[in-house]
């Protein structure tokens, strides 16, 4: 206990008020200049030259923008990499924030500018730790998240891991719900899957007054969205939780003007990689079913997302504890599954992997800015807790390896 305390100790010393405001002002910079999935030349350049000046090692480009830089101990032992994502999204940011994005129509609106500073933060702290590191550490920047197919898998299709495969993998991920200073942890089944569903439904349209002449595919598509929800709803096993929303339904046709086909576009979620196929299987057959019966047709695409994100349960338990050393038993919280989707689950369907949350709602305030949407913003004390955090169970994770 004492080691770990004089561990605590020295994390808090290396991230003084100097260094903490160095990382506050990367959070900006990055927050101020955001790039869309796959796009993130600047920020990798960024990144790139703060790795430069600050004597550490790095493998560039995967993915032309993705970055593996490495910290090698000064005793043997394991490998375990931290991944931060660094993309931001098609949202026009209405924060009125001093350093809002100077990018118009881009927003970091899912964190990732928080993500990227933390992890840089970590660097700074543990390369001043090499003496306490029994092993190597692999920092992972990472290119398209947000963006099917993402850059996780990409990555590892280019084998940024050949020779060097992590015996562990982590990641934290911000939560405005949750209070800047707390952290969350969920072992087990965590985040659901997500697939896009793209079905074109095709008729004979025409006049809309003359209804004894058409194969209306807009009653085609309404049958078969109200259809879909119920098939989906009935056969999902009772204990995976599912979701199928469609939010994009395309009839470009007029008041009295049927058109030959409609659009509809939908994103499909579930925990459970059995039922997963199977609900494929089930969209298209329902689907077809209906138009044939009304005489159209359908096309269907299905953009395989992510997996499932299973969290190892030894890791992500030890790393509770760890954090309730390092914050308080009060500032460690337990969470509950998500239907949201992160493509960090590829790395942890061949890397024993967890993923965190990083609290970041202004402590005192029951205001929340969700992610994803033009007002999100993030209570910037958080950096601390999310420097510290990622550096103590670097280090203290490498002492065990995962069974």
């Amino acid at each position: 206990m004492s080691s770990l305390m004089n561990l605590k100790e020295q994390i808090d010393h290396i991230l003084s008020d100097q260094l903490l405001d160095e990382i506050i002002a990367l959070r900006r910079h990055f927050h101020q200049n955001p790039e869309l999935s796959f796009q993130e030349h600047r920020t990798s350049s960024t990144i790139r030259d703060l790795l430069d000046q600050w004597g550490v090692d790095y493998d560039f480009p995967f993915v032309e923008t993705g970055i593996l830089a490495t910290i090698r101990g000064d005793k043997p032992g394991l490998r375990i990499a931290l991944r931060s994502d660094m993309d931001a999204l098609p949202i026009a940011e209405q924060t009125e924030l001093p350093f809002a994005s100077q990018n118009p129509g881009v927003m970091h609106a899912c964190g990732h500018d928080m993500h990227m500073a933390s992890l840089l933060g970590a660097i700074r702290v543990l390369n001043l730790l090499k003496s306490h590191i029994e092993g190597e550490i692999l920092f992972l920047f990472q290119p398209g998240e947000e963006l099917i197919p993402g850059g996780a898998q990409l990555m590892l299709d280019q084998g940024i891991f050949d020779g060097r495969q992590p015996d562990m993998i982590i990641a934290q991920h911000v939560l405005p719900e949750m209070e800047a200073g707390h952290v969350g942890f969920k072992p087990g089944i965590y985040m659901a899957s997500n697939d896009e569903i793209y079905i074109t439904v095709k008729g004979k349209g025409g006049h809309g007054a003359l209804r004894q002449n058409l194969k209306d595919p807009i009653l085609m598509a309404s049958h078969i969205l109200i259809n879909l929800q119920k098939e989906i709803t009935e056969k999902a096993p009772e204990e995976v939780p599912t979701v199928l929303s469609f939010g994009k339904v395309v009839a470009d046709g007029a008041t009295n003007v049927v058109p030959d086909q409609v659009q509809l576009e939908g994103t499909f979620r579930t925990m459970n990689e059995t039922w997963r196929k199977e609900a494929h299987r089930l969209i298209e057959k329902v689907s077809t079913d209906i138009a044939n019966s009304q005489g159209g047709s359908i096309e269907l695409e299905v953009r395989h997302g992510y997996p499932v994100l299973y969290n190892h349960e030894q890791i992500t338990k030890e790393s509770g504890n760890l954090a309730r050393l390092l914050l308080g038993s009060k500032r460690v919280e337990d969470m509950d599954i998500r239907m949201t989707a992160e493509d960090f689950a590829c790395f942890t369907q061949s890397i024993p992997g967890m993923m965190y949350r990083l609290g970041v709602r202004e402590p005192g305030s029951e205001q929340v800015y969700p992610l994803h949407t033009p007002r999100f913003r993030a209570d910037e004390t958080a950096l601390r807790t999310g420097v510290s955090v990622l550096s103590f169970l670097a280090l203290e994770l490498l002492k065990k390896k995962p069974v």
